[in-house]
């Protein structure tokens, strides 16, 4: 998130800001079904309820990424999350402070640039800065649905990450695979690899994961449940976001 990319003269090339009308979501969900593999536009429900955040390439006048956003004022809310309809977040409906849910963070297929996701993280931090936010959370997808994959990846988790017992959720979802611990350790540099950079991003930060992973058929994923207490990301990585952070207003 700290790699410099070209920018153009008067300012960064990749430019986070809230949605401008339905030309802006349109091509969002166009981003998210290619991102998912969807035959279709991808929309639901939960759009009309969130903040909704695209990505700018300012030098080529596309889209590049996108993201969404539900805020909420405590756990208390909770229920009110897409997160909820496939985890049991009873604990975390015990949360006092504010709260924002991520979803559909996606990048256009075939980009790898990281100063996309630098922009992305930097509208993240200018909100949760901003409003107080003590927790980030959100389902962070794996393409597929077959775990074989993801065995090495999935044992790391298990290993190294998982949700404390005040927050961690529950299953709700009927199709679910474990986060199983290998007898031998994984591969840690093959396991990271096979993770998608999202959730690499949130784990760098102190992310935790839930203990077992969603078979979602629908989306063609498998994903865990990933939360963030913005108390603990460390201190240098903190600086690091605000240095990028800005509020996505919707201006240029």
């Amino acid at each position: 998130m700290s790699a410099a990319g070209t920018q153009p003269a008067n300012g960064p090339r990749y430019l986070a800001r809230r949605a401008r009308g339905a030309d802006d979501l349109e091509a969002a969900c166009a981003i998210r079904a290619a991102a998912f593999g969807l035959g279709a536009p991808d929309r639901d429900p939960f759009d009309d309820a969130c903040i909704q955040i695209v990505i700018e390439d300012r030098r080529a006048s596309c889209l590049v990424g996108c993201f969404r956003m539900l805020p909420l004022a405590s756990g208390a809310d909770i229920a009110r999350s897409y997160s909820a309809r496939f985890y049991d977040l009873a604990r975390l409906a015990l949360h006092m402070g504010p709260m924002t849910e991520l979803g559909r963070f996606c990048v256009r297929p075939g980009l790898r640039d990281p100063d996309i996701l630098r922009a992305a993280w930097g509208a993240v931090t200018a909100h949760v800065d901003t409003q107080g936010v003590g927790m980030l959370f959100g389902c962070t997808s794996f393409r597929g649905i077959d775990p074989a994959p993801y065995a090495a990846a999935f044992a790391l988790l298990a290993q190294r990450h998982l949700a404390p017992p005040d927050w961690a959720p529950l299953p709700r979802a009927p199709q679910t695979v474990p986060l199983m611990r290998q007898q031998d350790a994984p591969d840690a540099r093959r396991a990271v690899q096979a993770m998608p950079p999202l959730l690499r991003t949130y784990l760098a930060m102190g992310g935790k994961v839930s203990d077992h992973a969603v078979i979602d058929a629908q989306m063609n994923t498998l994903h865990v449940f990933t939360g963030l207490e913005i108390a603990a990301i460390p201190v240098a990585r903190k600086r690091l976001l605000r240095a990028d952070a800005r509020v996505p207003d919707g201006g240029a």
